[in-house]
């Protein structure tokens, strides 16, 4: 098991100093494994959650919407919808009644790529924690918040 003081080489004032750079620490660690993930995909974790909200949305669904059940939100929102777009992975649906409203909707080829993105073997990050330990970081999480 890792110690968060020996991987950066440095102490602390406190606990909750140090639970705090941790977190920060981990979070960081976290992205760059979500991001060395996805690359083979050409997408982003952020592109991806976009995906998976559609998905599992199930109907179109507006911009606003998106933005807001996101996990990492994130103000260039549109600009990854964009890449989508690009891609061919979402459509959108202009609004009939507001044209300033557009709906997006994940396509054919959005649900094959999620398809097979769920089909490659992921490292499991959180291997070393127990369902309780698991449970227990998750509680103490939402506690912060």
């Amino acid at each position: 098991m890792g110690d968060f003081s020996k991987d950066i080489n440095s102490t602390f004032p406190n606990n909750k100093v140090k639970a705090m750079l941790n977190i920060m620490f981990t979070a960081n660690w976290i992205s760059s494994y979500q991001n060395s993930f996805f690359k083979p995909f050409k997408i982003s974790s952020q592109q991806y959650n976009i995906l998976r909200i559609l998905k599992g949305a199930g109907e179109p669904l507006k911009v606003q919407t998106i933005k807001e059940r996101m996990i990492e939100r994130s103000p260039n929102t549109t600009r990854l919808m964009d890449k989508l777009y690009a891609k061919q992975l979402i459509d959108r649906i202009p609004c009939p009644t507001d044209r300033r409203v557009v709906h997006v909707k994940i396509t054919e080829e959005g649900l094959v790529l999620l398809e097979h993105i769920s089909k490659t073997q992921r490292t499991d990050i959180l291997k070393n924690l127990s369902e309780d330990e698991a449970e227990q970081l998750s509680m103490l999480l939402d506690k912060i918040r």
